[in-house]
Formats: C-alpha cells, structure tokens, sequence
C-alpha cells in the first residue's frame, strides 16, 4: 500500500474517523452507498466539509468578537462607547 500511496499521492494517509450509528442504519447506509457506487466514506465526505466549512467560518468569527469585547471590557470601553465611534465613523464617511 506504501508504494501506491507514494507513487499515486503524496505518500500519506489521511487520519481515520470512526463513526458509531445504530447497527440497521449502518446497514442500510452501506447498501444505498454501494447502489450508488460510493464507499461509505465518499457518501460522507461531502456533507463533513460543507459542515466543518459552515461552522469553521462561524465558529473563527465568533471567537474573534469574543476576544475583541474582552479586550475592549478590560480597558473599560463600554457599550456606549462603541456606538458612539460608530456614529461619528459614519459621520465622517458621509
């Protein structure tokens, strides 16, 4: 397997994901996937990466908002504050 992953890939292979599911669910997911001439895996990877991609974005952003409002909080900037840059931001843009 070394010398296919090596000469037709970059020569690694990608972690291994488990996933637990009901006995009959795994069943019938296998079948459906091999009608369809998937693998289990190649019927998952699609939903996993628009997953991972929805909340990636989200979850970075979210972070970030967080870490700003700390920050801001710790040298006393209050809400009131921030409303008020606001406004005379778009003033002065207008």
């Amino acid at each position: 397997m070394y010398r296919l992953l090596d000469r037709f890939g970059n020569g690694k292979m990608s972690p291994r994901k488990t996933i637990r599911g009901e006995p009959e669910i795994r069943k019938r997911s296998s079948k459906h996937a091999r009608t369809e001439r998937k693998t289990p895996r190649g019927v998952l990877k699609k939903p996993m990466e628009n997953y991972t991609e929805k909340r990636g974005n989200r979850t970075y952003i979210d972070d970030l908002w967080n870490r700003i409002g700390g920050k801001l909080r710790s040298k006393g900037v209050r809400q009131r504050d921030v409303d008020k840059a606001i406004i005379e931001v778009r003033k002065s843009r207008a």
